[in-house]
């Protein structure tokens, strides 16, 4: 049902809000840019500034996802179940996932208190009550400022507010039905209650919370409220502030570089909602001419370029699959056949440059971004050329054989002409990081404000009236990312509070003592977190427990990192949970069996490709010793 009006313009505002700090991101690094190019001197506090509007985006993203139903999760739940049970699983998803976000906004407000320099709450709820609205009228103001005068202190209430309206969401969100709606309630508060008002005095409380946190997650609770319950109920028994999981949250979100992640989101978002897809495909047909290879090539040219570019392989799937299908069926392929290439490459742009995943690693691992970048090229090309020999091999001879290699040079030109603005999206983005004349995050703004001018002054594909709607689907998307990784950071500082990835280091060291034998191993073990977790909260979680182990046995971090990029590639395409699998399988239509029949030979021979890469560094290491790094 439609929303009231009141509730309209509430879901206005925040819309606003988050096309507003989107675009606040991107023209704050090009502002800084200029005035440091033209009069000597940069924007004072541009920097902070563009973090603290990335911490924005997570939170309204995050609520705008809530709102719409679209919070990431690995389960579809099982509403549809025959009542009562579909309804209780619900109350259990719902309430569950929504006591813990409850608890991140406590949390939240205790950093907020901690960091305004009361570090203890009173106990009374009156004297709660009291404090917080002192700290409202007089004290919001007070503190260190982003720039321009904005209070720190605002930024970090949103935290609240952001968490806040992520659970009550989940809790009335308007498919459920009343009865649902209270169970959820009574769960959510019970919990909530649960963890603020009694501390554990064993584990036997904090490990029946987890094991409910599994429960929750096969009922589809979202993946956010999977990884911010485990941090919750580790702290808790760890007698630790919940505050330490917000602190986390903003640690992240205020990353120097993390803004280049819903930067290069964005300049994607801009040119999937145009027509680059179509005008790539038609380059590319144009180059290779008939050649028997053609198809292939321009199909995993096409799903590597957007990949590379959306960071997201299911992305790829969604936009390009209603395009690639029907034009690798009259190239003679059989529907299944062109299902399962096009699943099968949706992930093969992950280790092309600027792709979102090789950043993030970086960022999390502290390697070169510039030498994760040259490191994915060999890889990459390696897992695109198995792809195109194997998708040649299996296409279906025709009637009658052309000889030679038909080429039309003026169709090629034409093309190349038409595609000449987005051709020059690579050396726009990658050009100003090497040359050194930029920093990631401002490579990664002029790229966004690029594609944005081209797709709209240059092609027309969209009007200016489409850019809200635009800005705000990725933010929406970017937004449930963010969230999920400020989350998964506070999981991570616990493991290694706990010292989990030295007692990892020391276990895995007294028992294995071959380099081989330990890449085997972790290649077995990335396969199954490729298949049960998104890549990006993966890199937050597992990367922190390997790069020691990595370290232990001599492997290069950015041989680790693009081995480890491709595992994870690969687990996309594992069953039973790879995540394009499910994708392609809603795109086309079709049974999970019949994708998984499709896609089975790209991952035997991804599978292969990653050995390759798993136990021959030098296909990685080449460019960046070349360079230097």
């Amino acid at each position: 049902p439609a929303p009231a009006r009141g509730w309209r313009l509430v879901h206005g505002i925040e819309d606003g809000l988050l096309v507003a700090a989107l675009f606040g991101i991107m023209l704050t690094p090009i502002a800084e840019m200029l005035l440091r190019t033209v009069f000597r001197s940069g924007l004072a506090g541009s920097n902070a500034l563009t973090q603290h509007l990335t911490l924005l985006v997570s939170l309204v993203g995050g609520s705008v996802a809530a709102r719409q139903a679209r919070l990431l999760s690995i389960s579809q739940g099982f509403a549809w179940l025959r009542q009562p049970w579909g309804g209780l699983c619900e109350a259990l998803r719902a309430g569950f996932s929504a006591g813990i976000a409850l608890l991140l906004a406590w949390g939240a407000l205790e950093f907020v208190f901690s960091e305004a320099g009361v570090y203890m709450i009173p106990e009374a709820f009156g004297e709660k009550v009291a404090a917080l609205q002192q700290l409202l009228a007089h004290d919001i103001f007070e503190g260190p400022a982003v720039a321009f005068g904005l209070p720190v202190r605002v930024f970090q209430l949103a935290m609240v507010l952001g968490f806040l309206a992520v659970g009550v969401r989940l809790l009335l969100h308007p498919a459920h039905a009343w009865p649902v709606r209270l169970g959820a309630v009574i769960i959510a508060l019970a919990l909530a209650g649960c963890v603020l008002r009694v501390l554990p005095e064993s584990s036997t409380p904090v490990n029946l919370l987890l094991a409910l946190l599994v429960i929750t997650g096969v009922l589809g609770a979202p993946i956010f409220a999977l990884l911010g319950g485990a941090a919750v109920f580790l702290f808790w028994g760890a007698y630790t502030p919940l505050a330490t999981i917000a602190l986390s949250h903003y640690s992240l979100s205020t990353n120097p570089t993390i803004p280049a992640l819903p930067l290069f989101t964005l300049a994607g978002y801009f040119l999937a909602e145009g027509g680059t897809s179509e005008r790539m495909i038609r380059l590319i047909r144009a180059t290779v001419g008939n050649l028997r290879a053609g198809p292939a090539i321009v199909t995993v040219g096409a799903c590597g370029f957007f990949t590379s570019l959306t960071g997201a392989s299911g992305v790829t799937i969604l936009a390009l699959g209603g395009l690639l299908v029907p034009f690798l069926t009259g190239a003679r392929y059989s529907e299944r056949q062109a299902i399962g290439l096009v699943t099968g490459t949706g992930s093969v742009g992950m280790l092309f440059a600027p792709c979102l995943p090789l950043i993030l690693y970086a960022i999390i691992a502290q390697v070169e971004i510039k030498a994760m970048f040259l490191g994915g090229v060999g890889p990459g090309l390696l897992l695109a050329l198995i792809c195109v020999t194997w998708a040649t091999r299996v296409r279906p001879a025709a009637s009658e054989q052309k000889r030679g290699w038909g080429f039309d040079g003026r169709e090629a030109l034409r093309a190349l002409n038409e595609a000449k603005w987005e051709l020059l999206i690579p050396v726009v983005s990658l050009g100003g990081i090497f040359s050194g004349l930029a920093t990631p995050v401002e490579a990664a703004a002029v790229t966004a404000l690029y594609a944005l001018l081209i797709e709209v002054l240059v092609y027309r594909d969209f009007s200016y009236r489409a850019i809200p709607r635009i800005a705000r689907e990725c933010g929406l998307l970017i937004g449930g990312v963010l969230l999920i990784l400020g989350v998964a950071q506070a999981f991570t500082n616990y493991l290694v509070d706990a010292q989990v990835p030295a007692q990892l280091v020391d276990f895995v060291t007294a028992n294995v003592s071959s380099k081989l034998v330990f890449i085997a191993l972790l290649t077995v073990v990335l396969l199954l977190v490729g298949c049960m977790m998104d890549v990006f909260s993966a890199i937050i979680v597992v990367v922190p427990l390997i790069v020691p182990l990595g370290e232990a046995f001599g492997i290069d971090p950015v041989h680790l990192g693009i081995l480890f990029l491709a595992n994870l590639g690969l687990g996309f395409l594992t069953p039973p949970v790879g995540m394009n699998l499910f994708l392609a399988s809603y795109r086309f239509g079709k049974p999970m069996s019949e994708v998984l029949r499709a896609a089975q030979p790209y991952f035997w021979l991804q599978l292969a490709a990653v050995l390759i890469i798993s136990y021959w560094p030098t296909l990685t290491l080449a460019l960046p010793r070349l360079f230097g790094f």
